[in-house]
């Protein structure tokens, strides 16, 4: 078997990322004939036609679009592989992260994150954007650096993650409500009027399975899409919010929390990133400090009360 031109990889991913055979032969500086004869070199080596004519442009195949992600990934590995290592300066380090999370990550984190980047790496400034759904893209198309939250279906293969730390549900009422006082029993917990928080509208959840072995239905009377809303609106009624407890802990101050009476899942939440930036010393120092910050947070306001 003959040894494959490893040069052919970075005329692909030219090629793949720039979707036109003249953007990819200015890229790489190559004449048009050289370009055309690589690209018939690709044809032949992977048996596709990788590009195709569609009225005056040419679109990728499937095959291509498959190789898309992979080939641009190689290219990265091996650029970083041969890219002299440098000794990262903090003090001179200019950078702006982006970190998207879930509501509650910046209100119980974010300070000392802040704090602690400021103090090492002065030229560095992190920016929070929200997470509205699960999905891999912005972490792949490089708009985000890191994000925050549990590893799902929809969570890229290729994401890289870390756990950060456990999550469990409690519940939270107003001070003063009925379930401040005496043991939450299963049927106290249900017989109240609930709020329930999804993101894609659901009335139901893990707490709703944990309840049917009790032969228990809460009632739901308000859905929201995100925990600061489900407690506002505990904090100024009679209804229960059933959030998790760290990433909550300083959104829930001035409120009663209890643990639920029911067995419910814990949940890992995890620092994600795109192996593109695994490698980066800054970015690896970013994640040291989002780790160490929230192992560190772990105080009185982010328990039970």
């Amino acid at each position: 078997m003959s040894t494959p031109d490893f040069n052919l990889l970075i005329t692909l991913d030219a090629v793949l990322a720039e979707g036109s055979v003249v953007r990819a032969a200015q890229r790489l500086r190559l004449s048009p004939s050289a370009m055309s004869r690589a690209l018939a070199r690709l044809r032949e080596t992977t048996g596709d036609p990788l590009l195709v004519r569609a009225g005056r442009g040419l679109v990728p195949t499937p095959r291509a679009i498959e190789l898309r992600e992979q080939v641009s990934q190689l290219v990265q590995e091996v650029e970083a592989v041969l890219r002299p290592a440098e000794q990262l300066n903090l003090n001179q380090l200019v950078r702006t992260f982006t970190i998207r999370t879930r509501e509650g990550f910046v209100e119980n984190f974010g300070a000392d994150l802040i704090a602690r980047v400021s103090a090492e790496a002065p030229g560095v400034r992190l920016c929070f954007v929200q997470k509205p759904n699960k999905e891999s893209t912005s972490l792949r198309d490089g708009s985000v650096d890191l994000e925050t939250g549990v590893v799902g279906k929809t969570t890229g293969p290729e994401v890289r993650a870390q756990a950060l730390f456990q999550d469990r549900f409690m519940g939270v009422v107003r001070l003063g409500h009925a379930l401040s006082q005496g043991e939450i029993t299963p049927s106290r917990y249900a017989e109240g009027r609930h709020i329930c928080v999804s993101r894609r509208g659901l009335a139901q959840g893990p707490i709703d399975e944990a309840l049917m072995p009790f032969g228990l239905e809460r009632e739901i009377v308000a859905i929201v899409d995100g925990f600061s809303a489900a407690l506002a609106l505990a904090r100024n009624s009679d209804l229960i919010a059933t959030v998790p407890e760290w990433q909550t802990g300083n959104l829930r101050l001035g409120m009663h929390s209890f643990s639920l009476p029911v067995p419910a899942p814990e949940v890992t939440i995890s620092l994600l990133w795109h192996p593109r930036l695994d490698a980066d010393p800054a970015h690896r120092w970013l994640r040291g400090l989002v780790l160490d910050t929230c192992a560190a947070s772990q105080s009185p306001a982010v328990r039970v009360l």
